[in-house]
């Protein structure tokens, strides 16, 4: 499994420590940044510039099969997409045990209205359907519709249609991941166990306004360990 973990120049702290995080428990994993002025250059990516989207991979994310392709033998190998505000608690290879077979992506299926109107680093908070699907793909190298995500296709449709996985082509190509692996902080109340993913969606403690959010004290041990401290 490869991994690729979204990039933003503000964030550049939260994409360390998630990499991080992720090596320390997985360290044997591929795990590579999508940064949006690199795909530009190598012509992956030719969208124009969209001012109002929260962070700098917000489509650049469906790139991830592609890029995972060449990779793996045939292209049926799996790949991974994570939010770079995502804390990994536990081996990330895990996440590969008990899928439905025969989907094209796997994702923890949020269903829920966001408890804020703005979220990190003072975005406004968007609401809209299956909302925070995207934030964690594994995606199938070896269904069709991963194959035909292509640069052309995800530099084509339309933000909502790429957000909404109807790329995948329906609910059926559509797996479940459990809701462990992507715990909205702040939107969910905190379970008696850790999470296998802590996700600061409305912010982390990289931001002053958001340095007590729950799970603070992880992400900030785990900031400790990759500094050296």
């Amino acid at each position: 499994m490869k991994v690729f973990i979204g990039h933003d120049p503000r964030e550049d702290l939260a994409w360390q420590v998630c990499r991080h995080a992720i090596l320390r428990h997985s360290p044997t994993l591929s795990v590579h940044p999508l940064r949006q002025e690199v795909l530009r250059e190598l012509g992956l990516y030719t969208r124009a510039p969209d001012l109002a989207a929260s962070t700098a991979f917000s489509l650049t994310r469906f790139l991830t099969p592609y890029l995972a392709a060449p990779d793996v033998a045939a292209d049926d190998g799996w790949s991974l997409f994570a939010d770079c505000d995502i804390l990994f608690t536990v081996d990330l290879r895990r996440i590969l045990d008990g899928l439905a077979p025969g989907k094209a992506v796997h994702v923890v299926q949020h269903d829920y209205a966001p408890r804020q109107a703005i979220k990190m680093d003072g975005q406004p908070q968007a609401r809209y359907p299956r909302k925070n699907w995207s934030s964690l793909m594994l995606f199938n190298g070896a269904h069709p519709a991963t194959r035909a995500l292509t640069p052309a296709v995800v530099n084509r449709m339309t933000p909502a249609q790429l957000h909404r996985l109807e790329w995948a082509g329906g609910d059926a190509a559509i797996g479940a991941l459990p809701p462990a692996w992507n715990f909205l902080v702040g939107e969910y109340e905190p379970p008696e166990a850790t999470p296998w993913g802590i996700h600061f969606t409305n912010g982390g403690p990289w931001f002053s306004e958001t340095r007590d959010v729950d799970y603070a004290h992880l992400w900030e041990a785990e900031r400790r360990l990759w500094a050296g401290a």
